[in-house]
């Protein structure tokens, strides 16, 4: 851990934070994105082992995300936003091409930085959820309404529920929430935070000093812009014709997916079979996909040995000299 370096590089008005390790001749760059409430940090055991191979690792945290600036306006923020932010931060390391690295919504802005920018991609790796279309998804009518992602993307309803705890807390029960296999559902006259009971323990990778260090750059930033994006920058729209329009597009570059079989993502409509099916390589032609048995949602933490065999076999497999 002492050999990651930690910068502050400033792209598009904010100063974000950047932490990295290898060689800076280490080819090719790999780029960690995390999800939430995650941040740099999510990817400790892999960025080591990359390096260690001899690779060049980094991994920022987004705009409003731990040590990095908050926009002015957190309301505003959106997934092209940090697509921008992640192109920007390459073009200030001189970084012409990567291969792009994303565990939970971290995905949906990897394959955003795939479709945006296809010439700046090796491969892409995805951890607990696939290439999603484009279009919002109507979970709000498919679930029941404590369904936590219809919770959290009511303005406001979030912040008052976690105003409640300290960030520590909120990042405890969080934590404690995506490590089961069942999707996180409140019941009508209760908040999401109210699910998890103060007694239960934390995952047995997940420990007391990992809690310290998300808990210390969440005391700093806050939750408003993390709750922007992604969960409500994609609520959808009930006459979304701007959806409808958004075209079905492909990413063409070698992918991997990473998933828990008890990841509870699996658990989401239809999202099991859209997987195992392979319907997702309609849009991902040359994806591999790649099960932990015992996996829930952030195995890059869970079994971080698996997840790294995983991702330095595919880099080995997909480096373009």
């Amino acid at each position: 851990m002492e050999k990651i370096k930690h910068e502050y590089i400033e792209v598009n008005g904010l100063k974000h934070h950047v932490a990295e390790i290898g060689s800076s001749s280490g080819s090719p760059t790999i780029l960690f994105l995390h999800g939430f409430p995650e941040l740099w940090y999510t990817w400790r055991f892999q960025m080591i082992a990359v390096a260690n191979a001899g690779y060049k690792a980094i991994a920022p945290d987004y705009r409003g995300y731990g040590w990095s600036d908050t926009p002015s306006e957190p309301e505003k923020a959106t997934f092209d936003d940090l697509v921008s932010d992640m192109a920007a931060i390459l073009d200030a390391l001189s970084i012409s091409k990567v291969f792009v690295i994303g565990q939970d919504v971290g995905g949906i802005v990897a394959y955003r930085f795939a479709l945006c920018h296809p010439g700046r991609i090796h491969g892409v790796v995805t951890l607990g959820i696939p290439f999603m279309s484009p279009r919002p998804i109507a979970y709000h009518k498919l679930l029941p309404e404590g369904f936590y992602i219809t919770r959290w993307q009511e303005p406001g309803r979030a912040e008052a529920d976690f105003e409640r705890f300290d960030a520590k807390t909120v990042l405890r029960n969080i934590y404690i929430l995506f490590a089961r296999s069942e999707i996180p559902i409140a019941l009508e006259n209760q908040e999401i935070m109210d699910i998890v009971e103060p007694s239960t323990p934390l995952p047995s990778w997940f420990t007391e000093e990992d809690l310290a260090v998300y808990g210390a750059a969440y005391d700093k930033c806050g939750f408003h812009t993390a709750l922007q994006v992604p969960y409500r920058e994609f609520r959808p729209k009930e006459n979304s014709e701007q959806a409808s329009n958004i075209p079905d597009l492909k990413v063409e570059s070698p992918a991997l997916f990473i998933t828990g079989e008890k990841d509870y993502v699996f658990k989401f409509p239809e999202m099991e079979n859209y997987i195992k099916s392979g319907a997702v390589k309609m849009f991902v032609p040359n994806l591999e996909i790649e099960y932990i048995p015992e996996g829930s949602h952030f195995i890059s933490e869970q079994f971080p040995d698996k997840v790294n065999e995983l991702i330095l076999s595919f880099i080995s497999k997909n480096i373009q000299v």
